[in-house]
């Protein structure tokens, strides 16, 4: 039997920071280590980037840090008084151009270059408070350039729920880029079969539009059907699925198994949901359960559905830092 684990996982393509984990590249020299990242390296395809070393600033180097002028934040390096914001800009706009097509982006948090959210923003080049924060310079156009995209830094990454849901994305983004690949009609619908689940956890309404784009009433070529799925699809998994929408799906997917089950495996589940539902277990515990019965019981159209195995099995892990959810 065919099972969601075994369907197709190609390598997300992911442009992350340099400085984690693949070269000595801070400002003081220094590589950061990272669990997270250590543990995607055989299943992700990297492509590393050090926005700072590509200007030429060298390693180690004096830091920069984002000023803001007549309201807007500008990249200095205060040491040696040098204005980097369009320098910045410009490679940004030339590496974000030269891309292959990706998967997503893991950038390094509080950076003034690559920093999403959380890069301080100063009111003067020295001896100055800070007066808020915002994305790095660089970390600015790749959120402005890839707006449906996931993009996360490695901070947000410890927290169980963001990161499974950049994996569950970047790995279904994979897939899907794969099939617009193949420029096969046939892979599209098949691709959309076994991510029906997924789309009704994340985005109903995307779910019912989609379905449409791939019926193609209009006879559309495939480039075009294509590229209008891939759009939907993307923004589809924008934001991580809420716990009402997921236990409908779980309750969907017993009603599949309702006729082979007891009256006692039916509330020991409906007691799991529940506490899912109000926060007191993972969703790993409902849907290992869910799993074990569709393999004893061979049911073949939840068997194939990636809502079960969205990424690999060996990057499920249970640690939690509880902090940077939304």
């Amino acid at each position: 039997m065919v099972t969601a684990e075994r369907y197709l996982m190609p390598k997300p393509r992911i442009v992350i920071s340099k400085c984690l984990g693949f070269d000595h590249c801070r400002y003081d020299g220094s590589v950061i280590p990272d669990s997270v990242v250590d543990s995607l390296r055989e299943f992700v395809e990297f492509i590393t980037v050090c926005p700072e070393l590509e200007l030429g600033l060298g390693a180690p180097r004096s830091p920069v840090r984002l000023v803001r002028i007549g309201g807007k934040p500008r990249l200095l390096q205060p040491d040696t008084g040098r204005d980097l914001t369009e320098a910045m800009q410009a490679f940004a706009t030339s590496f974000l151009d030269s891309l292959p097509p990706v998967d997503g982006f893991i950038l390094k948090n509080r950076s003034p270059s690559c920093g999403i959210k959380d890069a301080k923003i100063y009111a003067a080049p020295e001896k100055a408070p800070s007066v808020g924060a915002g994305p790095g310079m660089f970390g600015r156009a790749v959120l402005s350039r890839f707006p449906d995209l996931p993009v996360e830094d490695e901070g947000r990454l410890t927290n169980r729920a963001i990161r499974e849901h950049f994996l569950t994305a970047v790995f279904a983004l994979a897939r899907l880029r794969e099939v617009v690949e193949s420029g096969q009609m046939k892979a599209l619908v098949d691709f959309h079969t076994r991510h029906k689940f997924l789309l009704m956890a994340y985005n109903q309404t995307r779910l019912r539009e989609l379905g449409q784009v791939v019926a193609n009433p209009q006879h559309k070529p495939f480039g075009e059907i294509a590229a209008e799925y891939a759009a939907g699809f993307r923004a589809a998994l924008i934001r991580p699925p809420r716990r009402p929408a997921v236990v409908n799906v779980l309750m969907h997917a017993m009603g599949y198994l309702s006729d082979c089950l007891t009256p006692t495996e039916k509330g020991y589940f409906l007691d799991l949901l529940t506490a899912y539902r109000e926060g007191r277990q993972p969703l790993s515990t409902p849907v290992g359960v869910l799993r074990a019965w569709i393999l004893r019981f061979g049911e073949p159209y939840l068997s194939v559905q990636t809502f079960f195995s969205p990424f690999p099995e060996a990057l499920v892990s249970l640690s939690d830092s509880g902090k940077g959810g939304d």
